[in-house]
This record gives structure tokens, C-alpha cells and sequence, in this order.
């Protein structure tokens, strides 16, 4: 057991034949029992202030943890984002193939039946054409045929033109010969 102040103090010690000057003694006990007193003084406040550290080093340590869980929940939500957003990523791009491919499948099909359109327009055009060229030549055969001069040369008996009731009608009627 360690001493005290008090223990220094009602220290009694026996008398000798010869001894210490019991005054010597007394005053070297009462600067003992001072600097005895300071110490302890000083030892608790020490230990008051080591408890105190101690409890902010374990507050310390509370944030530590805290903070180190805070950071493992973060990088694994991290990771989280980063794996959701490379699959959404995939999904997006194949959405995207999968488009491109019905939109070029859907241009080949277009320009195809165009191809076929535009074939048979030509056929058409051709046939036309054709038709049209024979129309127009037997029109020139019927204008160049023979039978036009027989008809021109062939001359009626006593029939006379017609007369018109007024002179307005016979300039239309004369234009219209003229046209002819």
C-alpha cells in the first residue's frame, strides 16, 4: 500500500541514545510530506487527464470506425452504380443494334419493292411508248391513205351548200372549213 501525506506525517519513530535532532527530522518530514502532496496532486490530475484522452481517443476511435463503415457502404454502393449503369449500358446498346438492324432491314425492303416499282414503270413506259407510236402511225397511215383524194375529187350532183340564216354563222362556218 502506498503512503500518504498523513502517513508521513503521524510517522513515530523511537528514541535512541544518540538519535537525530528530532527538529532536523521534523522539518525534513514536513517538506517531504509537501512534495509528497504535489505529486499525488499532479498523479491525479495526470490520471483525470489520461481518462480524459482516453475517452476522446475512443470518441476518436468511434469516428474512425464510423467513418471506415461509411466508406466500405460507399465504395460497394460505387461498385453498385458501376455495375448497373455498364448492364443498362449493354441493354441500351443492343436496343440500339436491334433498331438499326429492323431500320436497315426495313430501308433493303423499301429499296427493293422501289427497284421492282420503278422496273415496272419503265415496262409500262416502254409498252406506252409503243402504243402511243403505233396509234400516231396509223393516224399518219390513215392522213396519208388514198382514200382522202378519192374523197376530195368526188364531186356531188346539183347540191348546193347550205346557206346560213345570218352572216355571223357563215364567218364561223367558213372558219371553221378553213380549220379542217
Amino acid at each position: 500500500m502506498a503512503l500518504t501525506p498523513l502517513d508521513i506525517h503521524n510517522k513515530e519513530f523511537t528514541r535512541g541514545f544518540r538519535g537525530y535532532d528530532e527538529d532536523e527530522v521534523n522539518e525534513f518530514l514536513d517538506q517531504v510530506i509537501k512534495d509528497y502532496e504535489i505529486v499525488i496532486r499532479k498523479k491525479k490530475e495526470l490520471e483525470r487527464e489520461v481518462e480524459q484522452l482516453n475517452e476522446r481517443v475512443g470518441h476518436f476511435n468511434n469516428i474512425e470506425t464510423t467513418l471506415n463503415k461509411s466508406i466500405l457502404v460507399a465504395q460497394e454502393t460505387a461498385e453498385d452504380v458501376k455495375t448497373n449503369a455498364a448492364k443498362e449500358a449493354k441493354l441500351i446498346v443492343k436496343e440500339a443494334e436491334k433498331n438499326a438492324d429492323r431500320i436497315i432491314n426495313e430501308a433493303l425492303s423499301t429499296s427493293r419493292r422501289l427497284s421492282v416499282e420503278v422496273e415496272e414503270m419503265k415496262k409500262q413506259a416502254k409498252v406506252f411508248k409503243m402504243r402511243l407510236r403505233m396509234l400516231v402511225e396509223a393516224q399518219v397511215d390513215m392522213i396519208d391513205n388514198d382514200d382522202w383524194d378519192q374523197l376530195l375529187d368526188t364531186q356531188f350532183p346539183h347540191a348546193e351548200p347550205a346557206q346560213p340564216e345570218n352572216e355571223g354563222e357563215q364567218e364561223e362556218t367558213d372558219k371553221e372549213y378553213a380549220e379542217k
